[in-house]
Protein backbone atom coordinates (compact mmCIF):
# COMPACT_ATOMS: atom_id res chain seq x y z
CA UNK A 1 0.00 0.00 0.00
CA UNK A 2 1.64 3.59 -0.84
CA UNK A 3 2.18 6.28 1.80
CA UNK A 4 -0.47 8.53 1.27
CA UNK A 5 -0.01 12.09 1.09
CA UNK A 6 -1.53 12.61 3.90
CA UNK A 7 1.16 10.54 5.90
CA UNK A 8 4.00 12.79 3.80
CA UNK A 9 2.43 15.89 5.29
CA UNK A 10 1.69 14.56 8.80
CA UNK A 11 5.53 13.24 8.93
CA UNK A 12 6.37 17.46 8.02
CA UNK A 13 4.33 18.71 10.09
CA UNK A 14 5.43 17.01 13.71
CA UNK A 15 8.95 17.57 12.31
CA UNK A 16 8.21 21.25 12.07
CA UNK A 17 6.83 21.75 15.70
CA UNK A 18 10.08 20.18 16.92
CA UNK A 19 12.19 22.56 14.96
CA UNK A 20 9.99 25.56 15.23
CA UNK A 21 12.36 28.70 14.96
CA UNK A 22 15.31 27.07 12.64
CA UNK A 23 16.09 26.34 9.86
CA UNK A 24 14.89 23.10 8.12
CA UNK A 25 15.17 21.33 5.06
CA UNK A 26 12.11 19.12 3.40
CA UNK A 27 13.35 16.08 2.73
CA UNK A 28 12.32 15.49 -1.37
CA UNK A 29 12.41 12.02 -1.63
CA UNK A 30 8.95 10.46 -2.66
CA UNK A 31 7.12 8.25 -0.38
CA UNK A 32 8.08 5.05 -0.12
CA UNK A 33 5.47 1.96 -0.18
CA UNK A 34 5.20 0.33 2.87
CA UNK A 35 5.89 -3.43 2.84
CA UNK A 36 4.50 -5.47 5.49
CA UNK A 37 6.82 -7.25 7.17
CA UNK A 38 4.24 -9.71 9.12
CA UNK A 39 3.68 -12.60 8.03
CA UNK A 40 0.26 -14.38 8.31
CA UNK A 41 0.80 -17.91 9.73
CA UNK A 42 -1.45 -20.76 9.59
CA UNK A 43 -1.49 -24.18 10.38
CA UNK A 44 -2.68 -27.71 8.30
CA UNK A 45 -5.84 -27.88 10.66
CA UNK A 46 -6.75 -24.16 10.33
CA UNK A 47 -7.32 -21.38 8.46
CA UNK A 48 -7.82 -18.93 11.09
CA UNK A 49 -5.49 -15.88 10.60
CA UNK A 50 -3.37 -14.28 13.87
CA UNK A 51 -5.82 -11.94 15.73
CA UNK A 52 -5.48 -8.91 16.54
CA UNK A 53 -4.47 -7.44 19.85
CA UNK A 54 -7.72 -6.42 20.97
CA UNK A 55 -9.93 -9.30 21.01
CA UNK A 56 -10.69 -11.61 23.84
CA UNK A 57 -8.39 -14.36 24.71
CA UNK A 58 -9.13 -18.01 22.48
CA UNK A 59 -8.87 -21.45 24.82
CA UNK A 60 -6.42 -22.68 22.31
CA UNK A 61 -3.05 -20.59 23.22
CA UNK A 62 -0.53 -23.12 20.70
CA UNK A 63 0.15 -21.64 17.14
CA UNK A 64 0.79 -23.37 14.15
CA UNK A 65 4.47 -24.84 13.47
CA UNK A 66 6.01 -21.74 11.50
CA UNK A 67 9.54 -21.68 10.87
CA UNK A 68 11.52 -21.29 14.53
CA UNK A 69 15.12 -21.32 13.63
CA UNK A 70 17.63 -18.94 15.78
CA UNK A 71 19.64 -16.97 13.86
CA UNK A 72 23.76 -17.56 14.33
CA UNK A 73 25.17 -14.60 15.94
CA UNK A 74 26.20 -12.30 13.01
CA UNK A 75 29.92 -11.37 12.14
CA UNK A 76 30.21 -7.67 12.85
CA UNK A 77 29.73 -5.34 10.85
CA UNK A 78 29.93 -1.07 10.10
CA UNK A 79 26.13 -0.96 9.39
CA UNK A 80 23.99 2.24 10.02
CA UNK A 81 20.70 3.15 11.15
CA UNK A 82 20.00 4.07 7.45
CA UNK A 83 21.26 1.05 5.82
CA UNK A 84 18.85 -1.29 8.04
CA UNK A 85 16.00 0.64 7.46
CA UNK A 86 16.53 0.37 3.63
CA UNK A 87 17.53 -3.59 4.01
CA UNK A 88 14.27 -3.98 5.97
CA UNK A 89 12.30 -2.11 3.77
CA UNK A 90 10.30 -0.56 6.31
CA UNK A 91 7.84 2.34 5.66
CA UNK A 92 9.77 4.55 7.79
CA UNK A 93 7.79 7.01 9.62
CA UNK A 94 9.72 10.12 11.20
CA UNK A 95 8.18 11.96 13.75
CA UNK A 96 11.32 14.06 14.11
CA UNK A 97 12.85 13.19 17.75
CA UNK A 98 15.56 11.87 15.60
CA UNK A 99 15.24 8.50 17.62
CA UNK A 100 15.01 5.79 14.79
CA UNK A 101 12.98 3.28 17.06
CA UNK A 102 10.50 5.34 17.65
CA UNK A 103 10.31 7.43 14.35
CA UNK A 104 9.95 4.11 12.62
CA UNK A 105 6.72 2.85 14.32
CA UNK A 106 5.43 5.66 16.65
CA UNK A 107 3.60 8.20 13.99
CA UNK A 108 0.93 5.32 12.87
CA UNK A 109 -2.11 6.16 14.94
CA UNK A 110 -3.06 2.49 14.03
CA UNK A 111 -0.18 0.94 16.22
CA UNK A 112 -2.90 -1.31 18.11
CA UNK A 113 -3.49 -3.31 14.94
CA UNK A 114 0.04 -2.77 13.45
CA UNK A 115 2.21 -3.98 16.91
CA UNK A 116 4.37 -6.79 15.28
CA UNK A 117 5.77 -3.55 13.23
CA UNK A 118 7.62 -2.82 16.02
CA UNK A 119 9.92 -6.26 15.48
CA UNK A 120 10.82 -4.34 12.47
CA UNK A 121 12.26 -1.52 14.17
CA UNK A 122 15.33 -2.61 16.23
CA UNK A 123 18.82 -1.18 16.29
CA UNK A 124 22.10 -1.97 17.29
CA UNK A 125 23.62 -5.54 18.09
CA UNK A 126 19.93 -7.04 18.81
CA UNK A 127 18.31 -5.67 16.00
CA UNK A 128 17.36 -8.89 14.56
CA UNK A 129 15.56 -10.33 18.00
CA UNK A 130 12.32 -10.79 16.07
CA UNK A 131 10.43 -11.94 19.09
CA UNK A 132 7.11 -13.30 18.61
CA UNK A 133 6.65 -11.58 15.21
CA UNK A 134 5.75 -15.01 13.59
CA UNK A 135 2.90 -16.08 16.06
CA UNK A 136 -0.37 -15.52 17.06
CA UNK A 137 -1.06 -13.05 19.89
CA UNK A 138 -1.75 -14.31 23.34
CA UNK A 139 -4.05 -11.79 25.31
CA UNK A 140 -3.01 -11.82 29.43
CA UNK A 141 -6.64 -11.90 31.08
CA UNK A 142 -5.29 -12.80 34.77
CA UNK A 143 -2.74 -11.04 36.48
CA UNK A 144 -2.24 -14.13 39.09
CA UNK A 145 0.82 -16.35 39.70
CA UNK A 146 -0.74 -18.99 42.16
CA UNK A 147 1.17 -22.20 40.25
CA UNK A 148 4.54 -22.17 39.00
CA UNK A 149 4.43 -25.73 37.89
CA UNK A 150 0.52 -25.68 36.68
CA UNK A 151 -0.08 -22.04 35.28
CA UNK A 152 -3.25 -21.06 34.42
CA UNK A 153 -4.38 -20.34 30.60
CA UNK A 154 -4.57 -16.75 30.52
CA UNK A 155 -1.45 -15.90 32.75
CA UNK A 156 1.43 -14.19 31.98
CA UNK A 157 3.66 -17.46 33.05
CA UNK A 158 1.50 -19.49 30.61
CA UNK A 159 2.17 -17.63 27.64
CA UNK A 160 5.74 -17.34 27.93
CA UNK A 161 6.44 -21.04 28.49
CA UNK A 162 5.06 -22.18 25.40
CA UNK A 163 6.75 -23.25 22.58
CA UNK A 164 5.55 -21.63 19.29
CA UNK A 165 6.05 -18.04 19.09
CA UNK A 166 3.79 -15.74 20.39
CA UNK A 167 2.51 -11.46 20.68
CA UNK A 168 1.60 -11.60 24.38
CA UNK A 169 -0.01 -7.94 24.92
CA UNK A 170 -2.79 -7.38 28.44
CA UNK A 171 -6.14 -6.52 28.08
CA UNK A 172 -6.19 -4.38 31.02
CA UNK A 173 -3.80 -2.75 33.94
CA UNK A 174 -2.63 -4.72 36.12
CA UNK A 175 -0.02 -5.71 38.66
CA UNK A 176 1.67 -9.05 38.59
CA UNK A 177 3.46 -10.22 41.52
CA UNK A 178 5.23 -13.54 40.33
CA UNK A 179 6.00 -16.17 42.90
CA UNK A 180 8.69 -17.32 41.53
CA UNK A 181 11.09 -16.16 38.39
CA UNK A 182 9.33 -15.89 34.81
CA UNK A 183 11.28 -18.48 33.04
CA UNK A 184 10.63 -17.37 29.35
CA UNK A 185 10.91 -19.71 26.24
CA UNK A 186 12.20 -18.58 22.82
CA UNK A 187 10.63 -16.11 20.32
CA UNK A 188 8.27 -14.40 22.88
CA UNK A 189 7.49 -10.89 22.82
CA UNK A 190 6.09 -9.30 25.65
CA UNK A 191 4.41 -5.98 24.64
CA UNK A 192 2.88 -3.46 27.20
CA UNK A 193 1.22 -0.78 25.09
CA UNK A 194 -1.97 0.64 25.86
CA UNK A 195 -1.70 -0.52 29.42
CA UNK A 196 -0.19 -0.17 32.60
CA UNK A 197 1.58 -3.26 33.44
CA UNK A 198 3.84 -3.86 36.65
CA UNK A 199 5.68 -6.78 37.22
CA UNK A 200 6.56 -5.65 40.78
CA UNK A 201 7.23 -6.94 44.54
CA UNK A 202 8.43 -10.55 44.08
CA UNK A 203 10.47 -12.75 41.44
CA UNK A 204 11.30 -11.46 37.84
CA UNK A 205 12.13 -12.13 34.52
CA UNK A 206 14.67 -14.35 33.32
CA UNK A 207 15.91 -15.19 29.81
CA UNK A 208 18.27 -18.25 30.10
CA UNK A 209 19.61 -20.49 27.43
CA UNK A 210 16.96 -18.69 24.95
CA UNK A 211 16.74 -16.74 21.85
CA UNK A 212 14.92 -13.75 19.86
CA UNK A 213 12.79 -11.86 22.92
CA UNK A 214 11.43 -8.64 23.20
CA UNK A 215 10.82 -7.12 26.12
CA UNK A 216 8.79 -3.62 25.70
CA UNK A 217 6.51 -1.62 28.04
CA UNK A 218 6.54 -2.79 30.93
CA UNK A 219 7.36 -1.36 34.95
CA UNK A 220 9.63 -3.61 36.53
CA UNK A 221 10.55 -2.89 39.97
CA UNK A 222 10.99 -3.90 43.87
CA UNK A 223 12.34 -7.62 42.43
CA UNK A 224 13.29 -9.88 45.28
CA UNK A 225 15.14 -13.07 45.56
CA UNK A 226 13.03 -16.40 44.99
CA UNK A 227 13.99 -19.66 44.47
CA UNK A 228 14.16 -23.44 46.15
CA UNK A 229 11.20 -24.42 44.34
CA UNK A 230 9.78 -25.57 41.55
CA UNK A 231 9.07 -24.18 38.11
CA UNK A 232 7.82 -24.59 34.91
CA UNK A 233 9.73 -23.60 31.81
CA UNK A 234 8.07 -25.39 29.32
CA UNK A 235 4.79 -27.40 28.63
CA UNK A 236 7.00 -30.21 28.77
CA UNK A 237 9.66 -29.51 31.37
CA UNK A 238 9.61 -28.20 34.86
CA UNK A 239 12.50 -28.65 37.11
CA UNK A 240 14.13 -27.14 40.42
CA UNK A 241 15.52 -23.67 40.72
CA UNK A 242 18.16 -22.63 43.24
CA UNK A 243 17.65 -18.82 44.96
CA UNK A 244 17.67 -16.07 42.31
CA UNK A 245 19.43 -12.90 42.69
CA UNK A 246 16.54 -10.71 42.60
CA UNK A 247 17.16 -9.39 39.33
CA UNK A 248 14.79 -7.43 37.06
CA UNK A 249 15.61 -9.19 34.08
CA UNK A 250 18.12 -11.38 33.93
CA UNK A 251 19.76 -12.63 30.76
CA UNK A 252 21.91 -15.76 30.92
CA UNK A 253 23.49 -17.49 27.98
CA UNK A 254 21.11 -15.75 25.29
CA UNK A 255 20.95 -14.30 22.27
CA UNK A 256 19.02 -11.76 20.23
CA UNK A 257 17.25 -9.93 23.42
CA UNK A 258 16.18 -6.57 22.85
CA UNK A 259 14.67 -4.90 26.23
CA UNK A 260 13.07 -1.44 24.98
CA UNK A 261 10.97 0.80 26.76
CA UNK A 262 10.58 -0.23 29.43
CA UNK A 263 10.80 1.37 33.60
CA UNK A 264 13.73 -0.59 35.41
CA UNK A 265 13.94 0.58 39.75
CA UNK A 266 14.58 -0.45 43.15
CA UNK A 267 15.47 -4.56 42.50
CA UNK A 268 17.70 -6.78 45.37
CA UNK A 269 20.46 -7.06 42.59
CA UNK A 270 20.81 -5.60 39.21
CA UNK A 271 17.93 -4.24 36.89
CA UNK A 272 19.37 -5.41 33.65
CA UNK A 273 22.21 -8.32 34.15
CA UNK A 274 23.47 -10.37 31.03
CA UNK A 275 26.05 -13.33 31.52
CA UNK A 276 27.67 -16.50 30.46
CA UNK A 277 27.82 -16.19 26.96
CA UNK A 278 25.00 -13.97 25.95
CA UNK A 279 25.16 -11.21 22.81
CA UNK A 280 23.31 -9.90 20.38
CA UNK A 281 21.45 -7.61 22.73
CA UNK A 282 19.99 -3.89 22.90
CA UNK A 283 19.12 -1.80 25.83
CA UNK A 284 17.06 0.55 24.58
CA UNK A 285 14.61 4.05 25.42
CA UNK A 286 14.15 2.28 29.15
CA UNK A 287 14.36 4.72 32.05
CA UNK A 288 16.40 3.67 35.49
CA UNK A 289 15.60 4.95 39.20
CA UNK A 290 16.34 4.56 42.32
CA UNK A 291 19.15 1.80 42.28
CA UNK A 292 22.61 0.99 43.27
CA UNK A 293 23.79 -2.02 41.11
CA UNK A 294 22.41 -0.62 37.42
CA UNK A 295 23.74 -3.33 34.59
CA UNK A 296 26.28 -5.72 34.85
CA UNK A 297 27.63 -7.10 31.56
CA UNK A 298 29.89 -10.22 32.09
CA UNK A 299 29.86 -12.92 34.25
CA UNK A 300 33.25 -13.01 35.55
CA UNK A 301 37.30 -11.76 34.87
CA UNK A 302 37.86 -15.54 34.16
CA UNK A 303 34.59 -16.46 32.28
CA UNK A 304 36.15 -15.42 28.25
CA UNK A 305 33.01 -17.16 26.86
CA UNK A 306 31.83 -13.59 27.12
CA UNK A 307 34.53 -12.16 24.63
CA UNK A 308 31.69 -12.32 21.81
CA UNK A 309 29.14 -10.61 24.20
CA UNK A 310 28.11 -7.49 21.82
CA UNK A 311 25.39 -4.96 24.09
CA UNK A 312 24.44 -1.48 22.52
CA UNK A 313 23.18 0.66 24.96
CA UNK A 314 21.31 3.34 23.61
CA UNK A 315 18.68 6.38 23.86
CA UNK A 316 17.95 5.30 27.67
CA UNK A 317 17.67 7.77 30.53
CA UNK A 318 19.88 7.38 33.69
CA UNK A 319 17.56 9.04 36.49
CA UNK A 320 17.32 10.03 39.65
CA UNK A 321 18.62 7.76 42.65
CA UNK A 322 21.31 5.36 40.84
CA UNK A 323 25.09 4.89 41.99
CA UNK A 324 27.16 2.99 39.77
CA UNK A 325 27.11 0.31 36.47
CA UNK A 326 25.28 1.84 33.92
CA UNK A 327 26.86 -0.52 32.88
CA UNK A 328 30.11 -2.27 34.13
CA UNK A 329 31.62 -4.44 31.65
CA UNK A 330 33.62 -7.56 31.09
CA UNK A 331 35.36 -8.68 28.08
CA UNK A 332 32.82 -8.50 25.35
CA UNK A 333 32.66 -5.19 22.92
CA UNK A 334 29.80 -2.57 24.39
CA UNK A 335 28.49 0.79 22.68
CA UNK A 336 27.24 3.59 24.34
CA UNK A 337 25.50 5.85 22.34
CA UNK A 338 23.01 8.80 22.75
CA UNK A 339 22.14 8.19 26.16
CA UNK A 340 21.18 11.06 29.00
CA UNK A 341 23.15 10.53 32.71
CA UNK A 342 21.64 12.94 34.58
CA UNK A 343 22.83 10.90 38.04
CA UNK A 344 25.27 8.80 39.42
CA UNK A 345 27.05 8.78 42.94
CA UNK A 346 30.01 6.57 42.22
CA UNK A 347 30.46 6.25 38.42
CA UNK A 348 28.68 5.68 35.07
CA UNK A 349 30.55 3.23 33.34
CA UNK A 350 32.86 0.58 34.45
CA UNK A 351 34.85 -2.74 33.42
CA UNK A 352 37.26 -5.13 34.27
CA UNK A 353 39.20 -8.34 32.31
CA UNK A 354 39.54 -5.57 29.07
CA UNK A 355 36.28 -5.12 27.65
CA UNK A 356 36.17 -2.21 24.48
CA UNK A 357 33.80 0.42 25.51
CA UNK A 358 32.75 3.30 22.65
CA UNK A 359 31.02 6.05 24.28
CA UNK A 360 29.40 8.06 21.57
CA UNK A 361 27.17 11.01 21.61
CA UNK A 362 26.21 10.77 25.49
CA UNK A 363 25.37 13.41 27.72
CA UNK A 364 27.04 13.22 31.35
CA UNK A 365 26.30 15.90 34.05
CA UNK A 366 28.59 14.72 37.21
CA UNK A 367 27.18 14.92 40.94
CA UNK A 368 28.25 17.71 42.79
CA UNK A 369 30.78 15.27 44.99
CA UNK A 370 34.12 16.08 43.66
CA UNK A 371 35.40 12.94 44.07
CA UNK A 372 32.56 11.46 41.80
CA UNK A 373 33.41 13.89 38.86
CA UNK A 374 34.77 10.70 36.44
CA UNK A 375 32.56 8.83 34.40
CA UNK A 376 34.56 5.78 34.33
CA UNK A 377 36.28 2.89 36.64
CA UNK A 378 38.54 0.24 35.70
CA UNK A 379 37.47 -2.09 38.70
CA UNK A 380 40.80 -3.61 40.18
CA UNK A 381 43.37 -3.17 37.87
CA UNK A 382 46.56 -1.83 37.24
CA UNK A 383 47.32 1.59 35.23
CA UNK A 384 49.88 -0.61 33.74
CA UNK A 385 46.95 -3.25 32.85
CA UNK A 386 43.96 -1.03 31.36
CA UNK A 387 46.23 1.38 29.45
CA UNK A 388 45.81 -0.96 26.84
CA UNK A 389 42.27 -1.06 27.16
CA UNK A 390 39.91 0.23 23.84
CA UNK A 391 37.98 2.57 25.86
CA UNK A 392 37.35 5.94 23.93
CA UNK A 393 34.83 9.15 24.36
CA UNK A 394 33.40 10.99 20.75
CA UNK A 395 30.97 13.01 20.74
CA UNK A 396 29.80 13.12 24.64
CA UNK A 397 28.71 16.35 26.61
CA UNK A 398 30.85 16.03 29.68
CA UNK A 399 28.59 18.67 31.79
CA UNK A 400 29.70 19.64 35.80
CA UNK A 401 33.35 18.69 35.78
CA UNK A 402 32.52 15.35 34.37
CA UNK A 403 35.07 13.93 32.22
CA UNK A 404 36.15 10.10 30.96
CA UNK A 405 39.29 8.42 30.79
CA UNK A 406 39.99 6.94 27.52
CA UNK A 407 42.73 4.37 26.84
CA UNK A 408 43.99 2.06 24.43
CA UNK A 409 43.38 2.55 20.77
CA UNK A 410 41.55 5.74 20.32
CA UNK A 411 40.00 6.51 16.74
CA UNK A 412 41.26 3.04 15.91
CA UNK A 413 39.17 1.15 12.83
CA UNK A 414 38.54 -1.51 15.55
CA UNK A 415 36.25 0.54 17.08
CA UNK A 416 33.96 1.14 13.23
CA UNK A 417 34.07 -2.13 12.84
CA UNK A 418 32.56 -3.36 15.71
CA UNK A 419 30.10 0.20 15.70
CA UNK A 420 26.19 -1.43 15.45
CA UNK A 421 24.54 2.19 15.27
CA UNK A 422 25.73 5.03 13.92
CA UNK A 423 25.00 8.35 17.02
CA UNK A 424 23.08 11.01 16.31
CA UNK A 425 24.51 14.42 17.46
CA UNK A 426 24.45 16.26 20.94
CA UNK A 427 20.96 18.40 19.57
CA UNK A 428 18.95 15.55 18.87
CA UNK A 429 19.62 14.06 22.21
CA UNK A 430 17.45 15.11 24.50
CA UNK A 431 14.30 14.71 21.94
CA UNK A 432 15.41 11.10 21.32
CA UNK A 433 15.69 10.39 25.09
CA UNK A 434 12.86 12.23 26.39
CA UNK A 435 10.30 9.75 26.37
CA UNK A 436 11.96 6.54 27.96
CA UNK A 437 10.38 4.38 29.41
CA UNK A 438 6.91 3.04 29.05
CA UNK A 439 4.79 5.04 26.90
CA UNK A 440 1.05 6.71 27.25
CA UNK A 441 -0.13 4.85 24.36
CA UNK A 442 -3.71 4.83 23.62
CA UNK A 443 -5.95 3.24 20.61
CA UNK A 444 -6.59 5.30 17.39
CA UNK A 445 -3.53 7.84 18.71
CA UNK A 446 -0.10 8.46 17.45
CA UNK A 447 1.80 6.47 20.66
Amino acid sequence: MAVSRKWVFASLAIQFLFLVGAMATVWTENASSIVETEKSQSSKNSTMAARSADVEPWNEHAVADPKAVAAEVENIIDMNVRNVTERRKLGFFSCGTGNPIDDCWRCDPNWQKNRKRLADCGIGFGRNAIGGRDGRFYVVTDPNDDDPVNPKPGTLRHAVIQEKPLWIVFKRDMVIELKEELIMNSFKTIDGRGVNVHIANRACITIQFITNVIIHGLHIHDCKPTGNAMVRSSPSHFGWRTMADGDGISIFGSSHIWIDHNSLSNCADGLVDAIMGSTSITISNNHFTHHNEVMLLGHSDSYTMDKQMQVTIAYNHFGEGLIQRMPRCRHGYFHVVNNDYTHWEMYAIGGSANPTINSQGNRYAAPTNPFAKEVTKRVDTADSQWKSWNWRSEGDLLLNGAYFTPSGAGASASYGQGSSLGAKSLPWLGAMTSNAGPLPCRRGRQC
